[in-house]
Formats: structure tokens, C-alpha cells, sequence
């Protein structure tokens, strides 16, 4: 796995997306589910947006995840080294997250939509990981 560039945007972390950092910097993909509705949702935020409840709960996801869309971006941005995909991938639990896949080429061939991903952790500094997403090992 190659280090990320330092120069690459950093999020910046909320009362309401706090859990969510401290989770990738602890290896796990939390996510929040509705307690109504049983959905799971992402991003985070302090109340359900199927029913407009608080009465929301944290877990923790899986890290399972299909390839639902994505572009191989070719131009140079802050912190990327192109060609680069840039992702929409739904998660095991449901949501749909954007992403960048890492550990395969970044070419059409390689990067088949539906094709099984995992999370990946992969430190941008001391205080953010950042969830990123690769080709499942065979299981």
C-alpha cells in the first residue's frame, strides 16, 4: 500500500462525525442505523434521515463493499497522483459511500463495477485515517 501524500485534503472532524475518525483510526467502518427503522445510513449525523429520529445507534460495519460507479481521474490535484479512480461504492450494510480504490491498476480493465472491495485503513497523518477501499481477497 502506498502512503498517502501529505498534501492531500484532510477532513476535518465534527461533534457529529467524531465517532466516525476515531473508528477508522481504530480499524473499524462505524456506521449509524435508524433505532425506527433498523436502516443503516451514512454520513454521519446526529439524527435518521428516513424518519427524522434521534433515536439513532453506532456500529460497526462489516468493511464489505461492490464497486457501484466510478471515474479514473487523469488530471493532477492537490495530494493525488493520477490517474486515480475516484468511487461510489454501496456498502455491504446498505449506504453508498465515495471513495478511492487502491491496491489494483486504475484502468477499466482492473476496476469492473460490482466486483467485491474491503476497506482498507490508510493513515493520512497522525490524527486521520481514512477509509479507502480495494479488491477483496478471495475468501
Amino acid at each position: 500500500m502506498t502512503p498517502l501524500d501529505p498534501a492531500r485534503p484532510k477532513p476535518l472532524p465534527t461533534p457529529e462525525t467524531r465517532h466516525f475518525w476515531d473508528g477508522t483510526k481504530a480499524g473499524k467502518l462505524l456506521l449509524q442505523r435508524c433505532g425506527d427503522t433498523g436502516q443503516a445510513y451514512f454520513p454521519p449525523r446526529p439524527f435518521s434521515p428516513f424518519t427524522g429520529t434521534r433515536n439513532v445507534e453506532v456500529f460497526e460495519a462489516s468493511g464489505r463493499a461492490t464497486l457501484l460507479s466510478y471515474v479514473i481521474h487523469h488530471r493532477p490535484a492537490p495530494g493525488f497522483t493520477p490517474p486515480y479512480a475516484i468511487a461510489v461504492v454501496k456498502l455491504a450494510e446498505g449506504p453508498q459511500m465515495m471513495t478511492n480504490i487502491i491496491d489494483c491498476p486504475q484502468t477499466p480493465e482492473a476496476l469492473v463495477l460490482d466486483m467485491p472491495l474491503e476497506v482498507a485503513f490508510v493513515p493520512l497523518d497522525d490524527a486521520i485515517t481514512l477509509p479507502l477501499f480495494r479488491p477483496a481477497e478471495a475468501r
